[in-house]
């Protein structure tokens, strides 16, 4: 068992919502990878790691939240905690949100969120990977306090990834 308090699932700031996933994301998160670069996600598929983001947080005590629009009410996103390529201890931010939202602060409003939660667990650090070439999500992170650690060389043709790290009070 974890020394960690269980990260609140229910985060809400002046714009946006962050909530577990429910089996009726699926839709809007096979539309999200769709716009990636990589081959986009079934319905089906999406289903199945929606119950594996699910089955994670029981497992774990930290979460990959939905993000909607509190005014709209639209999915844009998600943003949580995950370990990725870091550990239980000292997980990982993530976010991604649809592009058509990029440029509106909406990432740093919910990042903002989750490491607020991140500190309410009692951890004292947490990492965030990205490609190199994300300058976006680079500025995000910089803005709540990350910094560089690494830089890993390119290893999947993506792009070199770049260890950033928080210290938490």
């Amino acid at each position: 068992m974890t020394a960690y308090r269980p990260m609140p699932l229910h985060l809400d700031t002046d714009r946006l919502i962050l909530r577990p996933w429910a089996l009726s994301n699926a839709e809007d998160y096979a539309a999200l990878t769709a716009e990636r670069d990589e081959e986009a996600i079934t319905v089906d598929t999406a289903r199945e790691r929606i119950a594996g983001h699910v089955a994670k947080t029981k497992q774990t005590g930290i979460a990959l939240l939905t993000v909607t629009r509190r005014a709209e009410g639209d999915f844009i996103g998600y943003c949580g905690l995950v370990i990725n390529r870091a550990t239980l201890d000292e997980p990982e931010i993530a976010y991604e949100l649809f592009r058509r939202v990029h440029g509106h602060g909406y990432a740093t409003e919910a990042a903002r969120a989750v490491l607020d939660a991140a500190i309410y667990t009692g951890r004292s650090r947490l990492w965030s990977t990205l490609r190199a070439w994300n300058t976006a999500s680079l500025r995000v992170l910089e803005k709540l306090g990350f910094h560089r650690d690494r830089v890993a060389p390119d290893e999947d043709g993506k792009g070199d990834v770049v260890w950033m790290t928080r210290a938490l009070p």
